[in-house]
């Protein structure tokens, strides 16, 4: 346990319940694809702007992606769905697969090898350096693509074999795919809990990094809907909206929203991240995973006594006054049922908090629809960037709460709109809710990161690093460091440097370029000087 002030927040005296427990892990990294958002600076924008994801099709558009005519003309079928742009590309020659491998390959397989490649890189961690075990821990969705694009047609499964479809396809081959294609050689654990999978993947990976079985782990979940422009027949009494959006919390909501994701985080033992100067985006203090048992009117039927359980649990775990809690990011799925359980269960998790309109909740399913397994993941994913951004995240569509719910009898409330996320005595503190059907139920106690060290630069220059597959992507990453520069002028360029140098893998085609403290890289990346930069290829 430090005792250097390092893992203080800035303006808190940490008080016994404040202080470190040495059980901590840190979030180093994180990316994901959403609706809507093909990067977190996206993601964020949408979330703070309470934006929906969700598109709305065209019957030309169904009809070319296979709808039938006697279905676009049903007046239950819904013509919206949550959907990922580009998600037919593939960049198969950069992970090693053939054309034809790349072709029966999930796209939730193939989406989550590209966020978990960019989450390593967002937390300058290269698997290929030291003797670190990294381990993933992570879930997919249901194999769509596969049943809709392969199966249907026999002269492709006669001549790939079953055997290598399965491979190209099954969910227990998600985790391990990803360890072999990113060369992780920690643990490589599948985990299928339905909605809640991706929450429950971040406890477990939580829970080997406390165990010392990884010493950096990757956990997420990835889910695509094929066909990908869709919608669904809307059924009374099912878990769907009425008209494709997802309206958590709110007097006017008719279900859940059909929606896709794909999203990673690098976690990291806190000290550990201290200890080697990572950049921390947000720490968990606890989780608890928990399952409803038969304490529910159906297999399908949420629980409050469970979800009350694992929250209470989480909260013990992190050692937290539930009073601290300022943000819950709710499963919120907008169904007659689950909100009001969500709440009541928050509220008995919650009891002898005073006061009402203490703590806020929110869901991002109101933005991007039910991600199914990547659901948790991009909860957890918008509720740090809220951390980061010290503000409380509003809850797209919220108009007025759900009388059912009866909010006033609890210390919470519904963000309809974004607010400052001041501290009071306490470190911003959120949770993070994800039940899946079946009953397995997560959640995640949040906490921002601590101050970060000044950084010094002992150098007048810096050597910057770039490096990829072809020359064509050198140049797009040469734009991207720019750009990145660019949108934040005071980065340490001696920070810059390092990342570059130790945090990213060595590549065919490279590109260095010394800089001066002071100077602006970005237009010396741009081709300003460029007798200053040298490019080259290594065999």
């Amino acid at each position: 346990m430090s005792e250097t002030g390092s893992r203080s927040v800035e303006g808190i005296e940490a008080s016994a319940a404040d202080a470190p427990l040495g059980t901590e892990v840190a979030v180093i990294g994180m990316a994901g694809r959403f609706p809507g958002a093909d990067t977190l600076d996206e993601f964020w924008e949408m979330i703070a702007a309470a934006r929906e994801g969700i598109t709305t099709f065209s019957d030309d558009e169904l009809r070319a992606a296979g709808t039938p005519d006697a279905l676009l003309n049903d007046p239950s079928f819904v013509k919206r769905l949550g959907v990922l742009r580009d998600v037919e590309s593939f960049d198969a020659a950069f992970f090693g697969y053939s054309p034809r491998e790349a072709e029966v390959l999930e796209p939730a397989h193939r989406l989550f090898l590209e966020v978990a490649w960019e989450a390593l890189e967002n937390a300058g961690a290269d698997p290929s350096r030291g003797s670190h075990a990294v381990g993933v821990y992570a879930g997919s969705g249901e194999a769509g693509y596969t049943r809709t694009n392969i199966l249907s047609r026999p002269e492709l499964v006669e001549a790939l074999g079953w055997f290598s479809i399965n491979i190209g396809s099954n969910k227990d081959f998600f985790a391990t795919r990803a360890a072999y294609k990113l060369d992780l050689r920690g643990p490589a654990v599948g985990v299928q809990t339905g909605c809640s999978t991706s929450l429950v993947a971040v406890h477990l990976a939580v829970q080997a990094l406390l165990a010392r079985e990884c010493d950096l782990a990757l956990a997420g979940g990835s889910s695509v809907i094929v066909p990908h422009r869709t919608g669904y027949q809307w059924a009374p009494g099912g878990i769907m909206s009425t008209d494709g959006s997802c309206r958590a919390f709110d007097a006017a909501a008719t279900g859940t929203a059909g929606g896709n994701g794909a999203g990673a985080v690098v976690l990291k033992r806190l000290d550990d991240a201290l200890a080697d100067g990572d950049t921390i985006r947000a720490v968990i203090r606890g989780s608890a995973v928990n399952n409803d048992g038969a304490l529910k009117v159906a297999f399908t039927a949420p629980s409050a006594e469970g979800q009350a359980a694992v929250i209470r649990e989480a909260l013990t775990v992190a050692d937290v006054d539930p009073a601290s809690i300022r943000y819950v990011e709710g499963h919120g799925s907008g169904t007659e049922i689950g909100d009001p359980i969500e709440i009541a269960a928050l509220a008995e998790a919650f009891a002898g908090v005073p006061g009402a309109r203490r703590t806020a909740v929110g869901s991002v399913k109101s933005n991007i629809g039910h991600a199914d397994a990547a659901a948790g993941i991009a909860g957890l994913i918008r509720t740090v960037l809220a951390l980061e951004h010290a503000v409380v995240p509003p809850t797209a569509h919220f108009r007025a709460p759900n009388p059912r719910i009866g909010f006033a009898r609890t210390p919470f409330y519904a963000s309809a709109e974004a607010e400052p996320w001041e501290r009071d005595g306490t470190p911003r503190r959120a949770g993070v809710s994800s039940f899946g059907i079946g009953g397995t139920n997560a959640h995640v106690v949040l906490e921002e990161a601590p101050a970060p060290l000044p950084s010094i630069s002992r150098r007048p220059w810096h050597l910057l690093t770039l490096g990829a597959r072809t020359a064509a992507a050198l140049d797009a990453s040469a734009a991207r460091l720019a750009a990145h520069l660019r949108e934040r002028p005071g980065l340490p360029l001696a920070d810059v440097a390092h990342t570059l140098q130790s945090g990213r893998r060595e590549m065919e085609h490279r590109r260095v370029l010394v800089v001066r403290e002071g100077e602006d890289a970005a237009a010396l990346l741009d081709g300003a000087q460029p007798d200053r930069v040298v490019s080259g290829a290594v065999d």
